[in-house]
């Protein structure tokens, strides 16, 4: 994803290349046809792209709000998955006793919190139409590898897993009733996070209103030369460039923001906040293994003593 501070002005206006030449030489024509050829009929008035350019400007504002509520809810998504992440965590770290416990109850915390690394990973290249089981295979086992091949929807499988786990560890005693309700919480609303990602993924934006108001903005640059001639001579192919650019770039900005798991620079940032819930879950359990050798430590001194 794109940041604020590193925008380059290629990478803005690159967007709009083959427009903006396009532009450029159309109104040069204009300009020559009206000043070395003395077509001075060409002129309109120019109320008449005013109005136009009026009502491009409204639809554009529309379609740039709705596209930007798909990529927040997008983004607001993502952002309760870091949180869910966590909590998944610490509910592992304390419902099991992890210290006192026996190897099978470590391990069972470790793979659980491993692999909803992995879950996050795996949801980000499945939004975006890449492999899935690309760079998790250091998170989760062989056995679940080889689970997960047989899964059309990558993240619903390792959902499964996880799933299949805690109801393992109900019944071997390691967490409550109560205990399992609340991780079985947690893993639904994983569930819903990624129901929520694939209906925005899925659901397309109205080709048909894209297509109106992109055909009405071309409507507009061809009379924009036609009202500015008389008034502003050469000068007119400066601004009409300028204009049309400003209409083409808001264009372009809303096409982008609409769709936020195309892997473009202007995505929803999955990747970045997926090694975020990684750093976060692997410091949670290296703390907690740091506190198992200081609690074992001090047991060992104390019966010593």
């Amino acid at each position: 994803m794109l940041l604020r501070k590193n925008i380059p002005i290629s990478y803005i206006f690159g967007k709009i290349r083959k427009e903006m030449i396009m532009v450029t030489v159309y109104a040069v024509l204009i300009a020559i046809g009206y000043n070395s050829f003395h077509f001075t009929r060409l002129s309109i008035p120019i109320a008449v792209p005013t109005m136009l350019g009026t009502v491009i400007s409204l639809l554009l504002a529309f379609k740039s709000n709705q596209a930007y509520d798909r990529w927040w809810e997008a983004r607001t998504i993502w952002g309760a998955i870091v949180n869910d992440s966590r909590s998944l965590t610490r509910q592992l770290l304390t419902f099991i006793d992890t210290h006192g416990g026996s190897a099978e109850q470590k391990q069972f915390c470790e793979r659980m919190a491993k692999r909803q690394i992995a879950w996050s990973y795996t949801l980000s290249r499945h939004l975006r139409g890449q492999n899935p089981l690309e760079g998790i295979e250091h998170f989760i086992s062989g056995h679940d590898m080889d689970y997960l091949k047989r899964y059309a929807n990558a993240p619903l499988g390792l959902l499964e897993l996880q799933g299949s786990d805690l109801r393992n560890a109900y019944k071997l005693g390691w967490i409550n009733e109560y205990q399992q309700v609340e991780i079985d919480r947690t893993l639904t609303r994983f569930s819903n996070h990624m129901g929520g990602c694939e209906r925005i993924k899925n659901t397309i934006f109205p080709a048909t209103y894209g297509v109106y108001i992109h055909f009405a903005l071309l409507l507009f640059v061809i009379l924009l030369p036609f009202g500015l001639i008389e008034f502003f001579g050469i000068i007119e192919i400066p601004l009409v460039l300028a204009i049309s650019s400003s209409f083409f770039l808001i264009e372009k900005m809303a096409i982008h923001l609409q769709d936020p798991f195309e892997n473009r620079p202007t995505d929803t940032p999955t990747t970045t906040i997926s090694r975020t819930i990684d750093r976060d879950i692997m410091q949670m359990l290296k703390e907690n293994y740091r506190a198992e050798e200081k609690r074992s430590a001090g047991a060992k001194i104390f019966y010593i003593l």
